[in-house]
């Protein structure tokens, strides 16, 4: 390899030119989707660019849908995604 910068991975280890020899004959042999895997960041959530909404919350609300949200099984924006859809379908 004639690149001088070190190939490091997300936990900090420096990959050696034989670890990524290998790792390149292994995604050539396993033929996977290379598009997929450089996708980075945030699931869409639609077919737009998603918009921050902060939102101020007092402490017996933000307590209240940290239960509700383990209780579901659900993230703290999905619970509120799913209140305001009902809010604004009424």
């Amino acid at each position: 390899m004639n690149d001088t910068t070190p190939n490091i991975t997300a936990t900090g280890r420096i990959l050696t030119d034989d670890e990524i020899d290998s790792i390149a004959d292994d995604v050539a042999v396993r033929n996977f989707d290379v598009e997929a895997i450089r996708r980075r960041g945030r699931p869409a959530l639609g077919s737009s660019p998603s918009r921050l909404v902060p939102v101020r919350l007092d402490s017996d609300l933000h307590d209240s849908l940290r239960v509700r949200a383990i209780k579901d099984h659900a993230t703290s924006s999905e619970i509120i995604r799913a209140a305001l859809r009902a809010y604004l379908a009424s």
